[in-house]
């Protein structure tokens, strides 16, 4: 038998699976395919304090390495979540972590104030780093000050853990990650999409209704992996790998990086059944490998 369990300090999982927020819905999607309670952890589809109707179309384009999108985090606001959504996840044995999103530093605080009152909620992922809000990229996770003012203010209105999600689009990456730190970031999770751009050379547009998309999908993962690396080296709290996760082989390379858990995000939009696959595959590798407990091998890698 192999332990899969990995303990984050504030939570423990059952394993180091967890779905990336906007790839797995709100968690419900999915239960037609499989019993939810199998992953480490949901996180859910971003949430703003009100409805939230994202970007013009088109919306999705599927580039030659990997997808690139531009939704604008839509969604149902957190009234309509903790009516119909969250009764609906407690129902399952595994952890329920919310993306909080906020137009403004305010905002982010007032979900998370409002989401402390409900049950059943394990953490919060602060989403102060989606490409695709603005036109321009522009977002909290782009600047050290304005990542630890954020989390600072999310950090006085709830007891709940704060997992803060932060963005590639930057020069600096320890540097952010070293703000959210002491802003009072619980985990940092690392990366989201990069900002990008696709044309159509014939009509002379750009394909996404909005110029630029994050860029998700297996061509990401190699800079994921750098930043994951660069980042457990400076800070104290347990660091969450994203980026390029389709496989159980992509998920051992983030642990021995040093990453304590992963998310996988695109992989979910073109294999319904990743989650519980890529689950087996690592519990596969460990068996055929020798290691019993999937703790022993974060961080070990021979540097």
């Amino acid at each position: 038998m192999v332990d899969l369990s990995v303990d984050l300090g504030f939570m423990k999982l059952k394993n180091p699976i967890l779905t990336a927020s906007g790839t797995f819905g709100y968690g419900l999607e999915f239960t037609p395919f499989f019993d939810l309670s199998i992953l480490g952890g949901v996180i859910t589809k971003g949430i703003f304090l009100e409805p939230n109707e994202g970007n013009p179309p088109p919306r999705i384009w599927e580039t030659s390495c990997g997808m690139l999108n531009s939704i604008g985090l839509q969604g149902i606001g957190v009234e309509r979540f903790s009516r119909e959504i969250l009764p609906e996840l407690r129902k399952f044995d595994t952890k329920i972590i919310v993306n909080v999103c906020g137009h403004t530093d305010d905002e982010y605080a007032k979900v998370a104030s409002y989401l402390s009152r409900e049950e059943g909620i394990s953490a919060f992922e602060l989403n102060i780093s989606c490409p695709n809000i603005h036109r321009n990229g522009l977002c909290p996770a782009m600047d050290p000050e304005w990542t630890y003012r954020i989390v600072k203010k999310v950090k006085e209105v709830t007891s709940l853990p704060i997992i803060v999600k932060l963005s590639p689009n930057v020069t600096d990456i320890v540097s952010i990650a070293i703000s959210a730190e002491e802003g009072g970031a619980d985990a940092i999770s690392l990366i989201n999409t990069l900002l990008a751009m696709e044309v159509d050379w014939r009509e002379r547009k750009p394909r996404l209704g909005n110029f630029f998309g994050g860029l998700s999908g297996p061509a990401i993962k190699p800079i994921a992996i750098r930043m994951v690396f660069q980042v457990v080296k400076r800070v104290k709290i347990p660091v969450i790998g994203i980026g390029g996760i389709s496989k159980g082989e992509d998920v051992m390379e983030f642990l021995v990086t040093g990453a304590r858990a992963v998310e996988v995000g695109t992989a979910n939009l073109f294999d319904p059944y990743a989650c519980p696959r890529i689950i087996e595959e690592i519990k596969g590798i460990c068996e055929k490998e020798g290691i019993k407990k999937i703790e022993e091998i974060i961080g070990t890698l021979k540097v």
